[in-house]
C-alpha cells in the first residue's frame, strides 16, 4: 500500500452482487457477494460479507489483522454468508495479538416473525421455533460455536487465538424515540444515530425500508478525509437521503426488474407474483438511485448489489437519467478515492468503473 493510500480514505468494492445465489467463477465480468471495504489511514472497516468476500480481501491486498470493525446492514444470508470465513479463517492471522477486538456491529433480534405471504392464509412451520429471528450477536456466537472443535484444537495443538474474545457480535440498539416496529414501523422517520467511533472515523447508522426483513440499516463513515454511505438493501429511502446528505460517495444498492422477471421462465404466475411483488417493495430502482442520490447531494453515486448481476450495462446507465453528478457501476476490486486528491483531482476510480 503506498503512502497516500494508507493516510487517507478509499473504499474498495470487494463484492457487487446481489441476491442468495451461487454464481460461476470463471467469466472475468463475475461479481462476488455484496461486501464493500471502507479504509481509513490503512484501517478496514468492512460493510456485509456476501459470498467470496474472504478470498477477495486477500486478492485487494487487506489483511484480517486491518480490520478494524465489521457492519452487517441486516440479516438476508447474501450479506452475511462469509462472516464465517472472515472469522473462522482470517482469525488465526491474530496470532499473538489476543487483547485485539473486532467488533461486529449489526441488527439485533427481530422479536417477531415476519407476516406469512402468498401461504392462502395459512402459516408455515417456523425453521428452528426456540430461537427463529437471532440477531447479530447470537449470529457471531453461533458461527463461531459451531468451530468449536476446530477452535479449541488449534489453540490447544499450536497456539491459536481465541476467536470468541476478538470478534464480538453487537446488535445496535434503535433509539427508543423513533418508534421502530418490525411490522408495524420498520423504518419510522428518523435521524441518523451514532453506532462506532474511534480515532479515525465516526459511523451513524439509520434504518431503511427493506421489508419484511427488520432492522434493515444504512452507515455512513465519517473521517477526516470525507465520508461515504453504503445504503444496505432498501426501497427508496428518505431515511437514506438524511444519512447521505451530502457524501463523497454514495454507494446504492439497484435492480433492473426486466431483468430479473426475465430470470423466472419457469415459475408459476404466483410465484413469479410473490418474487417480484418482493423486488418491488424492498430494492431501488437505477432510476430511482439516481433521483435518491439527486435529492442528498451526493458529489459520487456508485451502484452495487446489483440485481441481477449479469443485467446489461445499460440497465445501470439509467442512473444518469436522474443524477448529474459522477455515476460509477464498480467491479469487484475496484478501489474508489475519497475526497480531495494531489493537486485537487476529484475522486478517483479505476477506469472501467466508470459508465460511458
Amino acid at each position: 500500500m503506498d503512502q497516500h493510500r494508507a493516510q487517507g480514505m478509499r473504499v474498495v468494492t470487494l463484492g457487487t452482487a446481489g441476491g442468495p445465489l451461487l454464481r460461476p467463477g470463471g467469466d472475468p465480468r463475475h461479481r462476488s457477494g455484496i461486501a464493500t471495504a471502507v479504509i481509513v489511514e490503512g484501517a478496514v472497516y468492512l460493510v456485509d460479507c456476501g459470498h467470496g468476500v474472504a478470498l477477495r480481501m486477500a486478492e485487494a491486498g487487506l489483511h484480517p489483522t486491518d480490520l478494524a470493525g465489521i457492519f452487517i446492514t441486516h440479516h438476508h444470508s447474501d450479506h452475511t454468508i462469509d462472516l464465517n470465513s472472515v472469522m473462522v479463517l482470517g482469525g488465526l492471522a491474530f496470532r499473538g495479538q489476543d487483547e485485539r477486538i473486532v467488533p461486529v456491529l449489526g441488527p439485533g433480534r427481530r422479536g417477531v416473525l415476519p407476516p406469512a405471504n402468498g401461504h392462502d392464509g395459512t402459516e408455515p412451520e417456523p425453521v428452528f421455533p426456540d430461537a427463529p429471528t437471532p440477531g447479530t450477536a447470537d449470529l457471531v456466537e453461533s458461527l463461531l460455536r459451531a468451530h468449536a472443535t476446530d477452535l479449541n484444537d488449534r489453540r490447544r495443538d499450536s497456539r491459536a487465538p481465541d476467536l470468541s474474545r476478538i470478534f464480538r457480535g453487537v446488535d445496535i440498539t434503535i433509539p427508543s424515540h423513533a418508534g421502530f416496529h418490525p411490522d408495524a414501523a420498520n423504518h419510522p422517520v428518523m435521524d441518523p444515530f451514532t453506532v462506532f467511533a474511534d480515532e479515525r472515523v465516526t459511523v451513524t447508522a439509520i434504518l431503511v425500508q427493506h421489508q419484511p426483513m427488520a432492522p434493515a440499516f444504512a452507515f455512513r463513515f465519517d473521517s477526516v478525509h470525507g465520508s461515504v454511505t453504503v445504503s444496505g438493501d432498501t426501497a427508496p429511502s428518505e431515511n437514506l437521503v438524511r444519512l447521505a446528505a451530502g457524501c463523497d460517495l454514495l454507494l446504492h444498492e439497484a435492480i433492473d426488474l426486466a431483468s430479473v422477471a426475465a430470470g423466472y421462465p419457469q415459475a408459476t404466475p404466483r410465484d413469479l407474483e410473490a418474487s417480484m411483488g418482493h423486488h418491488r417493495r424492498a430494492h431501488t430502482t437505477p432510476e430511482d438511485a439516481g433521483r435518491l442520490a439527486t435529492s442528498a447531494g451526493v458529489r459520487t453515486l456508485a451502484l452495487h448489489h446489483l440485481v441481477p448481476a449479469h443485467a446489461p450495462s445499460q440497465a445501470w446507465q439509467r442512473a444518469a437519467d436522474t443524477f448529474a453528478g459522477e455515476l460509477l457501476v464498480p467491479a469487484d476490486g475496484e478501489s474508489i478515492e475519497i475526497g480531495a486528491q494531489p493537486g485537487g483531482a476529484p475522486p478517483r476510480s479505476a477506469p472501467d468503473a466508470r459508465l460511458r
